[in-house]
């Protein structure tokens, strides 16, 4: 029998440490919780989100009215695949946990996205990346509950439909919880180091998942990207900002505003890629820097990392409202300097 919690303050199960209680909370040890929890929520007629390690999100003021599922189910399977083997996750196991035990099994396929924080079952729906990988690349099947159907399905990923930082799931929150993942690691494989940054800081390296692994963590720790309790930077949920793909005559209008203005002095200094679908993908940051915000701004409470200034920080005793008004006045100064509009990559509750 779950226990269901009554007003139960969120704002420690975030790595912001901002906003306010869940209506009702319960902790689901394993997949028949979930199958419960859910029931219980159809029969009170309640919403219902899922919680898994609080480091992609943003809680309002006022709390959650609704049930908060956490997730607590955990477990690791491995399956040969010939040159590969299947991974399989519960969806509360922790994600770096995971990627460090692939890359010591000598598994490539995760090993760029080494020190991001959270759980397994987010990966899929935001379709988690960095340094040149993301997780659609090796994910072949996700077991979720689907509300709608009633039952447990295995979604492949044609039926996931991933993009940029998104994915069918993360489309309609509400219908399917992730219950397991599985993903298709190649042995022994060759690291993916394709990313210009990380390219360069590999150069007298060895190129080895462990090499690429301790690598990413020195670059993500630079930026404060991994939650260590002695960094000033700490409260975070990491990139507040998504890097906006725009179409080609959006990004060449970029292209001229910095010209006149003096911020480039040629074309190509214009941090810009290339997408599949002929659109261009910019850079948020330098788009935030160069509309002059600066890393290290505060206003009151919260601010932006002193390291990175994709990370919007809060300093202790503010609230959600300061750090949304924030990242609102960012997004309106990029606006208003490049004409581009940016998208919030956390979920708001």
């Amino acid at each position: 029998m779950l226990s269901i919690e009554e007003h139960v303050p969120l704002a420690s199960y975030t790595t912001l440490e901002l906003g306010g209680p869940a209506r009702h909370f319960v902790e689901a040890q394993r997949e028949e919780d979930v199958v419960e929890a859910i029931a219980w929520a159809d029969a009170h007629r309640v919403p219902l989100v899922v919680l898994g390690g609080g480091s992609n999100l943003v809680v309002c003021d006022a709390g959650f009215d609704g049930l908060v599922l956490a997730a607590r189910w955990s477990g690791v399977r491995y399956q040969d695949d010939g040159d590969h083997v299947l991974v399989s996750a519960a969806a509360g196991e922790p994600w770096d946990a995971l990627v460090e035990g692939t890359v010591a099994g000598n598994l490539a396929g995760l090993e760029c996205l080494s020190g991001i924080p959270g759980l397994v079952g987010a990966t899929p729906i935001q379709n988690v990346g960095a340094y040149g990988q993301d997780v659609a690349s090796t994910i072949t099947a996700v077991r979720a509950f689907d509300r709608a159907e009633g039952r447990i399905v295995t979604l492949g990923p044609e039926a996931l439909a991933f993009g940029y930082r998104d994915s069918a799931l993360k489309r309609d929150p509400g219908r399917a919880v992730v219950l397991e993942v599985t993903f298709r690691l190649a042995k022994g494989g060759a690291p993916r180091i394709a990313y210009a940054e990380l390219q360069r800081a590999m150069q007298d390296q060895a190129p080895t998942l462990a090499a690429v692994r301790t690598t990413v963590l020195g670059l993500r720790r630079r930026k404060s990207m991994v939650i260590e309790s002695s960094d000033p930077n700490r409260r975070s949920a990491g990139s507040f900002f998504t890097n906006p793909i725009v179409s080609e005559a959006d990004a060449d209008a970029v292209v001229k505003r910095a010209l006149a203005n003096g911020v480039i002095e040629d074309a190509q200094q214009l941090p810009r890629w290339a997408e599949r679908d002929g659109r261009i993908k910019l850079a948020a940051g330098w788009l935030i820097e160069r509309a002059g915000i600066q890393k290290g701004l505060r206003q009151g409470a919260v601010g932006v990392s002193s390291a990175h200034t994709l990370a919007l920080v809060h300093h202790g005793g503010g609230k959600t409202s300061e750090l949304l008004a924030l990242a609102q006045h960012i997004e309106d100064t990029v606006r208003e300097t490049w004409g581009i509009q940016l998208a919030c990559e956390p979920v708001l509750w």
